[in-house]
């Protein structure tokens, strides 16, 4: 069997309903309309480090905060109303984090239709990849005076060359699209071409164990070599290889 069988193999078997009860994508799945799916869903993945039990917990306690009508809590509610948030935390994500993440949404969702605006409006169609949607959504969504700067680490970005896993996560869950039912496919603006691997310790693992990735530090120069790599096999859509990868790491008894 060739690496690219192996993958494909993988990325099938492991792109399936299944795949969604134990991942936090399965809090955005919880909702129909799209700003609700986006709202829980970029607030999963900037969750998402540590156990994947623990994420959904964390994730599903804020969705309880909002009154599990996040777009509606996020637009109507008053500053009384986020006193109820002061007690949350999810490992070093604690309650300075959780305001301006309200702030933020409140303020942009009460100007915009759609999170998807906040990432293309800083792309072309000449950009092979997100690079510069991740560096302008950052600036943006630190570009206040309040802005608090512990929460910086929240938010990655490739400027101090993070790998920035979990914006790349939530963009897969956005912009990919195929009849698989995982991931959304609600983003038009972004091509699936353009993302970029979520690089966690299981893919970079894997990765490295096959072959695919020669670089030791889990870094924005590995994201893109490894990408790199995914895209000889799928030009259009290389980060489905996102479920072989992963699956091979975390669920390959399953």
């Amino acid at each position: 069997m060739t690496i690219q069988e192996l993958l494909d193999n993988a990325a099938t078997k492991y792109n399936q309903p299944y795949f969604i009860e134990s991942d936090p994508i399965s809090i955005p799945h919880r909702f129909s309309a799209l700003q609700d799916k986006e709202i829980t869903g970029f607030w999963a993945a900037m969750l998402a480090w540590g156990q994947r039990k623990t994420i959904i917990q964390s994730a599903n306690r804020l969705v309880e905060l909002m009154d599990n009508a996040p777009y509606d809590f996020i637009i109507n509610h008053e500053e009384r109303d986020r006193e109820r948030f002061l007690d949350f935390k999810h490992r070093t994500f604690q309650a300075t984090d959780t305001l301006w993440f309200l702030t933020f949404f409140q303020e942009y969702y009460r100007k915009n239709t759609s999170l998807e605006t906040a990432f293309s409006r800083h792309l072309s169609p000449e950009d092979t990849t997100v690079e510069a949607a991740l560096r302008g959504f950052h600036r943006d969504f630190f570009d206040h005076e309040w802005a608090p700067d512990r929460t910086r680490k929240h938010i990655a970005t490739p400027d101090r060359g993070s790998s920035c896993k979990r914006l790349n996560m939530f963009l897969r869950w956005m912009v990919r699209k195929d009849n698989a039912g995982v991931d959304f496919g609600l983003w038009n603006n972004i091509r699936p071409d353009q993302l970029l691997i979520p690089l966690d310790v299981h893919v970079q693992r894997v990765a490295q164990k096959l072959g695919l990735l020669q670089r030791e530090q889990s870094d924005w120069r590995a994201v893109l070599e490894l990408t790199d790599t995914l895209r000889q096999f799928d030009p259009n859509d290389p980060v489905r290889y996102d479920f072989a990868l992963f699956g091979m790491g975390v669920m390959s008894g399953k």
